[in-house]
Parts: structure tokens; C-alpha cells; sequence
């Protein structure tokens, strides 16, 4: 792909990323996804990285009995599939939360690229860091805290707790994708959120919750 061969639509989601994604960007093949399409799946081999231009995604598990764990949610700017550059299985799915556009970029493209550009290996890096912290991190609230407590988690992962003077919005998060990322059923979580809308510490809405003041450690 080169910039010549460009919509001016996607000129201007490639112009959006920070210079060195860019780059890597006009070196992929543009592919658009519809809303709840799975893009990735866990087990299965690849050898792309797809830079997300527009939307949004979710990485997500799946056991046999059809359960599902989310580790997170990808934004548009960000990138994804680097796990599997190493020649091993996807370790999990990705499924598209609205429309996306996204640049896919084979592994022999991204080869040339650190060639080029070797400072991006440093930021390749980085990113399996961080993402690899957050993995421990979801390993560890779900080994050690009870459902309450991974709930509060998640809530105040987002943004931080609330104080009193400077309410908290979360958008776009509902029952059930909290449920997805705790490991418990939406019942279970449902209750627990009314029970803290009825205490004062959050204020529930369509698709959004407001953390109005910092939620007690135990319930």
C-alpha cells in the first residue's frame, strides 16, 4: 500500500497515528471489518499485526462451555496481533465492539520495517510489556479476589477512584462486559452495582456508570 493509492478517508485514519506507526501503517493491506466480527482466533496460527485505524476492539477467552473472559479493550491508534510474530498460536480472540478499518501487516513487512526503522523494536517491546504486566495483573485479581473485588477493580481501573468533588463517567461499559472481565455471571454483577447505586457510591445508565465517590474495599 502507498499513499497514492489512498481514499482521502484513510489518508486522514493514517495521518492520525503518532510517525512511527504510520509508517508501518502504509506497509499493511487496508481491511475493513463489520461490528461484531472476529478478526483473531485464540489457537489458531498467524503471522500479521493489524494496526487499528478506526473503532474499537475486545481481546477475549473462550472455554468449551461457551464462558468468556476479557483481558481488554484495544482503541483505534493502538495495535494488536504482535503475540503470534514469534510463529506460535494466537493466544486469544479479537472481535470488533463497532465498525473498524485496520492496516494488516504481514510479518516479512514488519521485518523490513525494524530493518528501517530499528527504534521501532523498542517500541514493539514496550508494548508486549505492558501488555504482558496487564495480563499478570487480570491473573492476579482473579487468583486472589472475590468476585466484589474484581468488579471495584475493573470500575476504578478506568479512570481511578472517584472523589466526592470529581465523579468518575465510564461509557460504553455494561453489565455484561463487566461480567466478561471478572469471571462471574451478569446476575451476579447486576446486584452487586444496584446494591452500590442504592449506597451512594455510583450512579447506573444506559451503557455508563458514574463513579460518584471511591468504592468501599468491602461489601
Amino acid at each position: 500500500m502507498n499513499a497514492s493509492s489512498l481514499s482521502a478517508a484513510h489518508e486522514k485514519l493514517i495521518a492520525a497515528l503518532n510517525p512511527g506507526l504510520r509508517v508501518l501503517a502504509l506497509r499493511g493491506v487496508l481491511r475493513n471489518y463489520k461490528k461484531n466480527s472476529v478478526i483473531i482466533n485464540e489457537g489458531e496460527m498467524g503471522d500479521s499485526l493489524f494496526i487499528l485505524l478506526q473503532g474499537a476492539v475486545k481481546v477475549f477467552s473462550t472455554d468449551q462451555n461457551g464462558r468468556e473472559i476479557t483481558y481488554g479493550d484495544i482503541q483505534a491508534g493502538d495495535y494488536f496481533g504482535e503475540l503470534s510474530l514469534d510463529g506460535g498460536p494466537r493466544s486469544a480472540s479479537v472481535m470488533t465492539l463497532d465498525a473498524c478499518v485496520c492496516s494488516v501487516v504481514s510479518r516479512p513487512a514488519l521485518r523490513e520495517h525494524l530493518a528501517d526503522e530499528p527504534e521501532f523494536a523498542l517500541d514493539l517491546v514496550a508494548q508486549v510489556i505492558r501488555r504482558a504486566r496487564a495480563a499478570t495483573e487480570t491473573a492476579r485479581n482473579m487468583a486472589l479476589l472475590d468476585v466484589y473485588g474484581r468488579v471495584i477493580a475493573t470500575l476504578e481501573g478506568h479512570e481511578g477512584p472517584a472523589r466526592p468533588d470529581a465523579p468518575v463517567l465510564l461509557t460504553q461499559i455494561t453489565h455484561q462486559s463487566i461480567a466478561s472481565r471478572v469471571g462471574a455471571s451478569r446476575e451476579m454483577v447486576s446486584r452487586l452495582l444496584k446494591d452500590l447505586e442504592k449506597g451512594g457510591y455510583i450512579e447506573l445508565g444506559v451503557k455508563r456508570i458514574t463513579l460518584l465517590k471511591k468504592l468501599p474495599a468491602r461489601w
